[in-house]
């Protein structure tokens, strides 16, 4: 498998590393409720595209907290593969999560994780020492204790193979094609959402520009401008 191959539905697979709260207290890289946006605009996403996504998280009742709910309302039935290691790589069950993607031609792993410099930096570079995997950091859906803890663990993994990439680039890079329409609505309906003023934008186009109905129902009336006297 190339690295110069785009991500597709059948090449890739998804993990989500300690997306716990005590995780998230500690990271200063990011706003965390943008963090938290992104990281569940990418698991709605791996929904879209059927994409086996497996959830790993670390020391839940003695430290870590549980996993974010929104989260998990995406992936109700998916087990939650505990550690108590800092490095996804030396727990068996996580290994075996993934070789079963592996197994389907699933090489490219899409990661996001917390934190950037210790769980995801560790992951990436055992995972790849190991197996010819292919590691994508999903940057802006991981945190690090600092901007600077974040930076340069992401660039010390460039640096040693593994492809940086942000959410949203991932979710159209699955999609690839507007003409693909078995999941076109479910990708303008993530973007709308979850997308900040790319979803802003497709919301006034469909409702000025093509006149489509607003998304929404509002039940209150519109009330004409009255001036003050």
């Amino acid at each position: 498998m190339s690295k110069l191959e785009v991500l597709t539905p059948q090449n890739s697979q998804l993990i989500f590393i300690d997306h716990q709260p005590q995780m998230a207290f500690g990271v200063q890289s990011i706003d965390r409720q943008a963090l938290k946006n992104n990281t569940v605009a990418l698991a709605k996403a791996a929904r879209v595209f059927d994409i086996p996504t497996t959830i790993t998280t670390v020391e839940t009742e003695s430290f870590s907290g549980h996993t974010y709910p929104e989260l998990l309302d995406v992936f109700p039935d998916a087990p939650l593969l505990e550690r108590t290691s800092m490095n996804s790589w030396d727990d068996q069950k996580v290994r075996d999560a993934l070789a079963n993607g592996a197994e389907e031609g699933r090489k490219k792993i899409v990661v996001s994780g917390l934190w950037t410099e210790v769980c995801n930096t560790t992951f990436a570079l055992s995972a790849m020492n190991d197996t010819d995997y292919e590691i994508y950091m999903v940057a802006d859906a991981s945190g690090g204790t600092s901007v600077e803890a974040h930076k340069y663990a992401m660039d010390r993994m460039v640096q040693a193979g593994v492809i940086p990439v942000t959410w949203q680039q991932v979710l159209l890079e699955w999609q690839r094609d507007w003409a693909r329409r078995e999941t076109y609505d479910a990708t303008i309906a993530l973007a709308q959402e979850h997308s900040g003023a790319y979803g802003m934008g497709v919301d006034y186009a469909y409702s000025m520009v093509h006149k489509a109905p607003s998304r929404t129902t509002h039940t209150g009336q519109k009330l004409d401008p009255v001036p003050a006297r």
